[in-house]
């Protein structure tokens, strides 16, 4: 009868140890509120768009920044606006891992005009690595490579 009753008893505890463990994920490392993205520039047709996004604040599971695209030779095409991408803490872990993340968000130019935003994240260490970025913009899908760095400055 006794047996009975510790073997209820060790499941018991087993079961709530599990559930601590999945309650209580480790959180992304120290920094990593900010993320920091040079300019970055691709090739259209008879010309180039150089992106340049100001840094990333992190709030919740997504990041938040201002951009600035210019348009060479055509200048009047070139726009500002905002982006949001959603990176999960989890994603954060993997980055931390040295794997590699992938990621999606949406924005908008000074005219309301939608942004379509998906991009990989590649870590090099714990703080920089590589980074592709695909922007939908009027049907057009341009795509960046760059570097990023997590924390401030």
């Amino acid at each position: 009868m006794v047996a009975p009753v510790r073997l209820a008893s060790f499941l018991l505890l087993a079961a709530l140890g599990a559930l601590a463990s999945r309650a209580a994920p480790a959180a992304p490392p120290a920094g990593w509120e900010q993320l920091s993205v040079g300019p970055m520039k691709t090739s259209i047709y008879v010309g180039s768009v150089t992106l340049t996004p100001g840094p990333f604040v992190r709030k919740g599971d997504t990041y938040t920044a201002t951009y600035e695209a210019t348009v060479w030779p055509w200048f009047f095409w070139g726009e500002k606006g905002s982006v949001t991408i959603q990176v999960p803490e989890a994603g954060l872990r993997r980055a931390a891992r040295g794997e590699t993340v992938e990621f999606a968000g949406d924005g908008a130019n000074q005219k309301g005009k939608p942004r379509h935003v998906t991009g990989r994240a590649q870590p090099a260490n714990a703080t920089t690595g590589k980074l592709k970025l695909r922007i939908k913009a009027d049907g057009i899908e341009l795509i960046f490579n760059g570097t990023y760095r997590l924390g401030s400055n």
